[in-house]
């Protein structure tokens, strides 16, 4: 009765969330966090109980004389109790996990927005599509280069879908605050997922598989909105705006067009070589 007054993201809360980080900005970020707490709420019931059993038999069964206690050879309850409990845990736990998976991994027929990604060495290319598949058109396009970090405009309670291929190796589509990335593979390998996002603002976005040189400097930046603005902001893209006249239709002018969460940087290509400010690069 006392815990069912609680949630779970007050009880995480209270407790550093277990490690958990707390600002997921997706529903199924949501679910996969109360899993965690769900998890560590279990594992600290069934610590507190087996730690009990210690002390209770530390204490109960402690030496008092040098006589020697009666011998068991074995205690048909508790060894069907140390048996059926554990696969009892193991059972729910797996049954709580299958479900939280399957809603992440879970494809709808109908999504509200389509967005191919495409990774190349070392940018971002995102591309708003008017269907699922290879097949279908390109309505907008958004690239980055090594002067501007490309931004991925997306609104919220919508579901979206990303469809993720590579022109060269393996690379991976990453935004923290969604508690999920996934590979991005070349050829004919099309890396498909969805998420509804639930929290406007902006957010960093990375690469996360080693994929050369300049990997680090392979970032992008997610800029989520409401519905209205996305509309306004794809609307403007579909009539010929860039991506900052796009921005500056929505609100987003000077240097709020451009990304905020991290800032162009210096992919030092020029005079010098890598991290040798008194070197000359080679071919110079």
């Amino acid at each position: 009765m006392v815990l069912s007054g609680c949630s779970l993201q007050d009880f995480g809360s209270a407790f550093g969330n277990f490690g958990w980080p707390s600002n997921g900005i997706s529903l199924q970020a949501h679910k996969m966090y109360d899993l965690w707490i769900g998890s560590v709420i279990a594992a600290l019931v069934v610590g507190i109980f087996v730690w009990g059993l210690i002390f209770w038999c530390v204490i109960r069964y402690r030496k008092r004389g040098d006589e020697l206690p009666v011998q068991t050879r074995f205690n048909m309850p508790m060894e069907v109790l140390y048996t059926v409990t554990p696969i009892l845990v193991v059972a729910v736990l797996f049954y709580y996990t299958a479900i939280v998976q399957t809603d992440v991994d879970k494809l709808s027929k109908n999504p509200d927005q389509v967005v191919e990604v495409v990774a190349f060495k070392w940018q971002w290319q995102f591309n708003y599509r008017d269907g699922m598949g290879q097949d279908a058109g390109t309505v907008a396009s958004t690239v980055g280069s090594a002067d501007v970090i490309p931004l991925l405009v997306l609104p919220t309670g919508e579901k979206i879908r990303f469809e993720e291929t590579s022109k060269d190796v393996i690379h991976s589509f990453w935004v923290p605050e969604l508690l999920f990335k996934r590979d991005v593979f070349p050829g004919n390998v099309r890396n498909v997922f969805e998420v509804t996002l639930d929290k406007e603002g902006r957010y960093v976005g990375r690469c996360a598989e080693l994929c050369g040189t300049y990997h680090a400097f392979m970032q992008f930046e997610l800029v989520v909105v409401s519905p209205e603005k996305f509309d306004q902001y794809l609307a403007a893209r579909k009539n010929g705006a860039t991506t900052q006249e796009g921005m500056a239709a929505i609100g987003f002018t000077g240097k709020e067009s451009y990304a905020v969460t991290t800032e162009p940087l210096n992919t030092r290509r020029q005079a010098n070589g890598w991290n040798q400010h008194d070197a000359v690069a080679a071919g110079k």
